[in-house]
Order: structure tokens, then C-alpha cells, then sequence
């Protein structure tokens, strides 16, 4: 089940991404309206296990664009 959901979480981060461009974790979680941090890690690593996604470190927070 968990499984299932971060192929959700993946899409509406996907989502964010393709409209906003390159996002920090804080926006990019607002945008995809996720509810936790969890369900934005979860739906990163889906992205980044895909190679969809590259991300960076950024004054304690993370930034992420679509490749």
C-alpha cells in the first residue's frame, strides 16, 4: 500500500515541478498540497529512484527541479 502511495506522492510533486519550475522542499510541499514530510520524501525518492528529479542541499532545506 505504501508503495502505491508514493507512486501518488511522486506525481503530485511531478506535477508541482513541471508547472513551477525548480522548487525548495517547503514550497514544493504547499504546491503539491502534501500533508507531511514524509509524503514528500517518499514521493522524492520515487523521483529520484526514477532519475526524474535532481536535488541540492540549500540553507536547511532542499531544492529540487526536473531533469
Amino acid at each position: 500500500m505504501l508503495q502505491a502511495k508514493a507512486g501518488e506522492f511522486a506525481g503530485k510533486i511531478w506535477s508541482a515541478l513541471s508547472e513551477n519550475g525548480e522548487m525548495v522542499g517547503k514550497d514544493l510541499k504547499k504546491a503539491a498540497k502534501l500533508k507531511s514530510d514524509k509524503e514528500l520524501y517518499l514521493g522524492l525518492g520515487w523521483l529520484l529512484r526514477e532519475d526524474k528529479v535532481e536535488t541540492a542541499e540549500v540553507e536547511k532545506d532542499i531544492k529540487v527541479v526536473l531533469k
